[in-house]
């Protein structure tokens, strides 16, 4: 069995870290630099790094901050937010990124996911898909709806499709973030994460929600997610990168021991 992976998320806006609650009232909380090196001195797996705004304001993503993280960690760092064309994909990788995560540009255009694999290998393409809870309705037969465009557009396309459909186009891995569990700190969404975990082959990462060691070694067992992405319980301190795979490895989850 490979060993699950905890990923701290860094939401950059204005190249500040900031944190927001179901996509909205984001608060800037620090450097995104500063805290990139925290993490990775911590123990972090590896690392994410989206800049919210630039597909929503149709800008490029903020390449020269994409470098000074890269330069300052030593982990597998991913990279989303205002990739477009190919070209932007292969100048997040020149950055120093290790994968490149396309969203709202692949709902527009999936190729981009197909090329990117062609390109750079599937394991280069992270497909995030930011998804909304809306009841079964025609069109959404899973009841989750793909938002893109920071969670502002609703798109009348099923999750569960698109995820199947970016796995046969090559991209390789998810990134699954519940748009109601955003922030909240109240657990992931377990049935979203199930629901596609169960579905594709390729690693699913569970995105939103975690406010416990617990809520991570849920998802990560029960959820039978491959990774799972953290915010606000590391950004303000509740709990430590080691604190939390501690936990983890006491309960039956098999993490790759930095502590």
């Amino acid at each position: 069995m490979l060993s699950k992976r905890i990923i701290p998320c860094l939401d950059v806006k204005n190249g500040r870290t900031t944190k927001g609650i179901k996509f909205k009232d984001n608060v800037e909380i620090g450097d995104p630099v500063e805290m990139a090196r925290f993490y990775y001195e911590e123990g972090a797996d590896e690392l994410v790094f989206y800049d919210i705004t630039a597909s929503h304001e149709k800008r490029d993503i903020m390449i020269d901050v994409v470098k000074r993280v890269a330069e300052t960690i030593f982990i597998p760092f991913s990279v989303g937010g205002g990739i477009r064309t190919l070209d932007d994909m292969h100048a997040v990788l020149l950055a120093g990124a290790e994968k490149v995560s396309v969203n709202s540009a692949a709902v527009k255009n999936p190729e981009i996911i197909s090329q990117g694999a062609k390109a750079f290998g599937s394991q280069c393409v992270v497909l995030g898909m930011d998804v909304k809870h809306v009841g079964k309705k025609q069109g959404i037969d899973s009841g989750y709806e793909i938002v893109i465009n920071g969670g502002r557009k609703f798109m009348g396309l099923d999750a569960l499709s698109w995820a199947r459909k970016a796995e046969d186009l090559g991209a390789g891995e998810i990134c699954l973030n519940s748009i109601d569990a955003d922030g909240t700190k109240d657990g992931y969404e377990m049935n979203l994460t199930r629901l596609i975990s169960d579905n594709i082959d390729i690693p699913v990462i569970a995105s939103g929600g975690a406010g416990t060691p617990k809520h991570l070694a849920d998802v990560l067992k029960q959820g039978r997610a491959s990774a799972a992405l953290i915010a606000s319980m590391v950004h303000y301190g509740t709990y430590t990168i080691a604190e939390i795979k501690k936990y983890l490895d006491g309960n039956g989850v098999k993490i790759r021991k930095t502590f």
